[in-house]
Formats: C-alpha cells, structure tokens, sequence
C-alpha cells in the first residue's frame, strides 16, 4: 500500500482570506494537526460502478423532458484525471454541478433573479477510464452575482467531485472558462495566490473535439495530490 505525495499547500489558497467573507466563519483557528496515513485514509473510497444511470454523464437530457433540449450553449467537457506523478486514475468517480445558461442553481435558496430552465438539472456523474479520461455533455452556465459585499460576481464555472484512489487524493474543485473576463474579478478566484495554480483551473476550448453545426468541446485535466495538484475547494477534508 503506496502512500499518496504530500501536499503542496503554497500552491493553494490560505484558509482565511478576509476579501472572500465565507472563510472568516470557515477558517481554522488552530494549526492543523498532521495525522499519518493509515489504511483508512489508502484503501478507499469504494462505490457501485453499476449505481450510475445512463444518461448521467449527459447534462443535456439527464433531467429534459421527452423531446425537450434545455436552453443555452451547448458544450462537452473532457479530460483526464492523474495523480501527482501523472499516472491515469481509472475508476474513479466524477461528480459535477453548475448553475444554467442565466446562471441559476435548481436550488430552493439560490435568490438569483435569472430564471430556472424546467429542462436542466445542473448535475452529472461518471466513472473514468483506464486512462484516466471522462467526458460528459452540458449547457455552458452563466455567470451570477452573489452576497459577498460590493459588486462581485462569480465567473461561469463548473464544480467537479474526484474521488481518487484513496481518501487522500479527495478533491472538490470549480472549473472555468478561457477567456471569461470574470475570472480575474472573482474574490474567490483572486484567493489563489499562484498565477500557474489559477491558470491550471480554466478550461481551454478544444476545437479538434468540437461537434461541428452542434456542439463546443472544452479541455480540462485534473492532478490529484502532489507539487502539481490543481487547487482544491475542500482543504480541511483532503488532496
């Protein structure tokens, strides 16, 4: 049982950045305790493969109704998921969400104005290949102002869930878009003190693997653990 690099955190947002208002609840206020690893944090996670529906990679028609497209951009999104020495993770589970084309979340507490599309869930999963690749279908989401104070508004982004080959390589991320002008703008992004780290969470367009008349295609990798991890959303949890 091999066990996972250690982590880089310079490249990774400090836990308390007073600008982004969340992490002054959220921040520890005591140093963080190293714990050894252990076959608990080596050994899993584990899941049903079998669990997960047909469409679920597809977030064009996993929530549509019968012969119903929801509205705005439609885009693929691949990649590959690696670990810290850039082997291919395959197997591992991919969750993601993201708002609609107005930048609306189907969430009963999302206040924003935009409407909600009857034909987009916003949810996804998959599991990855051999080689560590995964791919799936949605509608480019929209950018949304949020609370934080002032005029902030976050750039059009993706969350995405990796589960690795082990607790340790846990990562919950947010993917964006080359070119949104709201990325630089963002509280949030504007944490990230590593202009590479920050570069490594934008999409690049992949037009060899754009759909002509149809369909956009985005590349983003994702590195799980090590000097060359992409930033993580879940610091007190894990990667």
């Amino acid at each position: 049982m091999n066990k996972v690099a250690p982590q880089d955190l310079d490249r990774h947002p400090p836990a308390l950045t007073p600008d982004y208002r969340s992490t002054r609840l959220r921040a520890p206020s005591h140093k963080l305790l190293e714990i050894e690893q252990g076959p608990g944090e080596l050994s899993g996670p584990t899941f049903g493969h079998d669990l997960l529906g047909p469409l679920d990679h597809d977030l064009i028609q996993n929530y549509a109704q019968p012969g119903q497209q929801p509205i705005g951009e439609r885009i693929i999104v691949h990649g590959r998921l690696l670990d810290e020495q850039a082997r291919p993770v395959g197997g591992a589970l991919i969750e993601v969400w993201q708002a609609n084309a107005g930048g609306r979340y189907r969430h009963k507490k999302d206040g924003y104005l935009a409407p909600l599309d009857p034909n987009f869930g916003g949810c996804g999963r998959m599991i990855t290949g051999e080689d560590g690749a995964y791919s799936f279908r949605t509608i480019r989401p929209g950018p949304y102002p949020w609370p934080n104070g002032g005029n902030d508004w976050r750039p059009a982004h993706i969350h995405f869930s990796c589960f690795g080959e082990s607790f340790a390589q846990r990562l919950i991320t947010q993917m964006y878009f080359e070119g949104d002008p709201h990325i630089p703008l963002c509280p949030i992004v504007q944490t990230i003190p590593d202009p590479d780290a920050v570069e490594s969470l934008v999409a690049k367009l992949d037009m060899e693997h754009t759909v002509p008349m149809d369909i956009r295609a985005y590349r983003f990798d994702i590195v799980l653990r090590g000097r060359g991890s992409t930033p993580f959303e879940n610091r007190p949890e894990g990667n």
